[in-house]
C-alpha cells in the first residue's frame, strides 16, 4: 500500500506563490537584486506603485525574511532595504520567470492590488 501523499510541500510551494506572487512584490525583490535600495530609489523604479504600497510589501518580506531594513546611522537618519540570503535564494527563480515571460507572457497592465 502507498504511503499517504506528503501536502506540506503543495501547501509551502503554494504560500511561496502567495507571498512573491503578491502585486508588486516580483518586482520589488528584482529592484533589490541590483543591490540595497533607500525607499525613494526603489519606488520609481516600479510603474504604478503607490508609497503606501511599497510601504506594507517591504513590512511582508520584511517579516517574511526576504528583506533586511537597515537604518543608517547619518543626519538625517536614512533607511536601506536589502535582500537577506533567502531573498537573494530567489534571484534565479526570478531569473527563470523573467525568461519565461520573454517568449511565453503578453504585456499587460496587472489589475486590482
Amino acid at each position: 500500500m502507498d504511503a499517504a501523499p506528503d501536502h506540506s510541500a503543495c501547501v509551502r510551494f503554494q504560500n511561496a506563490i502567495e507571498l512573491i506572487g503578491r502585486r508588486w512584490t516580483g518586482a520589488i525583490i528584482f529592484v533589490l537584486m541590483n543591490g540595497p535600495a533607500s525607499f525613494s530609489e526603489i519606488l520609481p523604479q516600479v510603474p504604478e506603485l503607490r508609497d503606501r504600497l511599497l510601504s506594507e510589501r517591504l513590512k511582508e518580506l520584511e517579516d517574511a525574511g526576504i528583506v533586511v531594513r537597515e537604518v543608517l546611522p547619518s543626519r538625517p537618519p536614512s533607511v536601506r532595504y536589502a535582500l537577506t540570503d533567502k531573498g537573494r535564494a530567489l534571484e534565479p527563480v526570478l531569473q527563470a520567470l523573467t525568461r519565461w515571460t520573454e517568449g511565453w507572457a503578453q504585456a499587460e497592465t496587472p489589475k486590482g492590488g
